[in-house]
């Protein structure tokens, strides 16, 4: 998997998760990730939120205040089906998914896995753009291009 950055959702969710991030940004996060399944009649709605103010540390209580703000903009969207909602944080060792997600991360260790080199190339995360990103490592600071990141995650 190469970490180009993506846009793989679907019209409805793209819309949903702009509404939902600007309320998730009014009370001081960032939505990293939104997920919609649809199984026989119920949706099930994932949000991965992040603190960038408290270095990215989520508690129950956050995620319970993000949940108790976007629940009645989804019950308005998917009115005619059964709704499961679940907000939560980024973890520690978040696989990040996609290229865009490294923004959100800066001043966190991130390894990431090299297909130049076939090896992990560890750093704090300093910069991150829509082309590459730059780790602060023992070495000095690199730039490491997306398209050459096979993997990363939070370290």
């Amino acid at each position: 998997m190469q970490y180009a950055v993506k846009d793989k959702t679907k019209a409805e969710t793209a819309s949903l998760r702009e509404t939902l991030g600007k309320v998730i940004e009014g009370l001081g996060f960032s939505l990293i990730e939104l997920t919609v399944s649809h199984h026989r009649g119920s949706v099930q709605v994932r949000a991965v939120i992040f603190n960038p103010a408290a270095e990215g540390a989520i508690g129950t209580s956050d995620c319970s205040k993000v949940h108790r703000a976007i629940t009645p903009r989804l019950e308005l969207a998917f009115a005619e089906q059964e709704l499961s909602i679940e907000v939560s944080s980024p973890g520690v060792d978040r696989l990040i998914k996609c290229g865009a997600e490294f923004i959100h991360y800066k001043g966190r260790a991130v390894r990431c896995y090299r297909t130049d080199i076939s090896d992990w190339t560890q750093g704090v995360l300093q910069a991150a753009d829509e082309k590459g990103i730059v780790l602060e490592t023992a070495e000095g600071n690199i730039r490491l291009e997306l398209d050459i990141i096979g993997k990363a995650r939070l370290a």
